[in-house]
């Protein structure tokens, strides 16, 4: 395997919930954008690549990142789709590539380390779970052992399956010499029309290949869509400090 790690920043989201015109993005946290926490975090691994997914009018997004490359997602056709728009970047990648949204903006280098080893130890895909005081709405890992067999949503959840409280956070990392052929498999099935990127678990698994999770801080896998959500994660990161 390549030694080489590429990040990839899903940074289209629009700051409406915010109330805000700004990307979401681009919201500040401790003064600073919250993608210019991930950034940092990510070069203190340091990553070789860097490449937001922006909004057609994501220009401000695009100058926050510079150097680094940035590709455009020209319709929200969800998150896989999102990834994919970063094909022609990645294609000749074989390392571990992280996938990161960019509203997490509090996710530690010691955790974007221990998703770059899983993937070095041979898992094609990589989830950060957590344990919420309220797992509510979030999706739900079902493992068996170390093995991740699938990320349920919840509204397509069991009874079991919403009794498990080991649900996923959104980042997730990939072997970089399957991540778009794992991608291309992915359909589009689904109420919204969407292709969801927690579908890799299952088409990964058709492929013969092996996925795992591993547990995060609910801190540090925080996200922010409301402005409430924002001054918690504001609280997050002066604690940490």
């Amino acid at each position: 395997m390549d030694n080489k790690v590429a990040a990839v920043i899903l940074g289209a989201g629009k700051g409406t919930r915010m109330k805000s015109d700004k990307p979401k993005v681009l919201m500040p946290v401790c003064g600073k954008p919250m993608i210019k926490h991930i950034i940092e975090t990510l070069e203190t691994i340091p990553v070789d690549e860097i490449v937001t997914v922006i909004s057609p009018e994501g220009d401000a997004v695009a100058q926050m990142v510079s150097p680094y490359k940035t590709c455009v997602q020209e319709a929200q056709l969800g998150t896989g789709h999102a990834v994919n728009c970063a094909r022609y970047l990645l294609k000749d990648f074989t390392g571990p590539i992280l996938v990161v949204f960019g509203d997490t903006p509090l996710i530690t280098k010691q955790t974007f380390e221990r998703s770059i080893a899983k993937v070095k130890e041979g898992y094609a895909v990589v989830v950060l779970g957590f344990r919420p005081q309220d797992a509510g709405r979030y999706g739900r890992l079902v493992m068996n052992g170390d093995k991740l067999e699938r990320i349920v949503e919840f509204k397509d959840a069991t009874d079991a399956e919403k009794a498990i409280d080991f649900c996923n956070s959104g980042f997730m990392a990939f072997d970089g010499k399957y991540l778009f052929e794992i991608l291309a498999r992915i359909g589009n099935q689904n109420a919204a029309g969407e292709f969801y990127l927690t579908d890799a678990v299952e088409v990964a698994q058709q492929m013969g290949l092996k996925c795992t999770a591993f547990e995060g801080a609910p801190q540090e896998v925080a996200s922010a869509n409301t402005l409430e959500e924002l001054a918690q994660l504001e609280e997050f990161a002066l604690a940490r400090k």
